[in-house]
């Protein structure tokens, strides 16, 4: 049973998302917030009575804390604790700090039932999940102080990646789950998982997500190394 929580300042939402999560037999509520500070004041009480939520349901904009600080808050608290950031199309620059700070993935508010159980699925199987069009609406409206990243130094460990890892790095900043890169590259799932290990080890990076907004900056050098 996958144990999670609700943070939504809208009681209507929450209560619809409740109630459409709780029709699968897998998945189960176990609480709800209205705003950051209660969610991060729940899971701590969850915490002490041993029964921490699985994943987290996280609205962007909310009175008294909002998702992305709420979000950073519980990711240094509970470096276990993964978050699934609930938005709209027009919160791009919330969601890139949101996942900045180690939110697992991100759905738009209308996302059928059916896809939102199952990212919900994915991300506590330790996958990543991006809903469609925001990720390249973050790259699109990053401003470019700098020089074009794909003329700016390589980080560390990029070069050295296998012409295999710069694949599989491609198709999880697409969105792929381990199953789906495996299928497509003709590749048993411990041997993608084996790949990812490496990329995030050579890379230095904590996980998918960050490894997609790399890739994602860097999409020519993996086209064309």
């Amino acid at each position: 049973m996958i144990q999670v929580l609700l943070v939504e300042d809208q009681e209507v939402v929450r209560r619809g998302l409740k109630t459409l999560l709780e029709i699968k037999p897998d998945l189960q509520v176990v609480g709800e917030a209205s705003n950051g500070q209660q969610a991060i004041d729940l899971v701590k009480s969850l915490h002490l009575r041993s029964q921490p939520p699985d994943i987290i349901l996280m609205d962007i904009r909310m009175p008294v804390m909002d998702g992305v600080t709420a979000t950073q808050q519980l990711c240094q608290q509970f470096p276990g604790i993964k978050i699934l950031v609930l938005t709209t199309f027009d919160d791009t620059k919330y969601v890139s700090q949101a996942l900045h700070f180690g939110a697992k993935g991100y759905l738009l508010k209308d996302t059928p039932l059916e896809e939102l159980a199952e990212a919900v699925r994915s991300i506590h199987k330790g996958h990543t999940q991006f809903g469609p069009g925001i990720i390249e609406k973050i790259i699109a409206n990053t401003p470019l102080t700098d020089p074009p990243a794909d003329s700016q130094e390589l980080p560390p460990g990029l070069a050295e990646l296998t012409p295999r890892e710069k694949q599989v790095l491609q198709m999880i900043a697409a969105g792929s789950s381990n199953r789906e890169i495996a299928q497509e590259l003709f590749l048993s799932e411990g041997t993608v998982r084996n790949h990812i290990s490496h990329i995030l080890t050579r890379l230095n990076l904590r996980d998918r997500t960050q490894a997609a907004i790399l890739a994602n900056t860097f999409p020519s050098y993996l086209e064309n190394p």
